[in-house]
């Protein structure tokens, strides 16, 4: 259930809640929808809502567990070779049930609240640094994951009405 956040609290609690916000706005997009629903493309584009939550499920995984907390790799998504096949998570959406694909990114959230229920607060740094070697802050990837979580939200947005007709919050 999506609740808005509060106006005037701690910076940590906030970007907590816009994420959390954002994230229950995905969900909501895909919320009644069969696998075919999910799978469906709308050109000019190749996105499907099943392709955006299993893609933020990696969001959610390889940003702050891997590279954030420095913990390895999970299952599906070790054993893809990224090179050869640097869509895989979008492609392969379409197979999953409804049921697994928002339960996937549900766990990702959840194992990203952890994360940070166990960090030292927002200035705390990643254990792996960005391509250019500089470590970045609790704050810096909560917030990376409010702007990725919001631009696919709206994706979602315009592919569910393409299906069925559903707009609005």
């Amino acid at each position: 259930m999506r609740i808005d956040p509060e106006p005037n609290c701690a910076e940590f609690v906030m970007l907590a809640q816009y994420l959390d916000y954002q994230r229950e706005t995905l969900l909501s997009k895909t919320d009644g929808l069969t696998r075919e629903q999910l799978a469906q493309k709308h050109s000019p584009s190749e996105l499907t809502l099943a392709g955006l939550l299993n893609h933020l499920a990696l969001v959610e995984e390889d940003w702050m567990e891997v590279r954030f907390a420095g913990l390895p790799d999970r299952e599906p998504w070790a054993s893809v070779d990224w090179d050869d096949d640097p869509n895989w998570e979008f492609r392969t959406a379409a197979l999953l049930d409804p049921v697994l694909l928002r339960s996937r990114y549900r766990d990702a959230c959840d194992r990203s609240r952890a994360v940070v229920s166990k960090s030292t607060g927002l200035d705390q740094l990643s254990v792996k640094t960005l391509g250019d070697g500089r470590n970045f802050s609790l704050r810096w990837v909560l917030l990376h994951l409010v702007e990725e979580t919001a631009r696919h939200a709206g994706h979602a947005d315009f592919l569910r009405e393409a299906i069925d007709g559903t707009v609005g919050e």
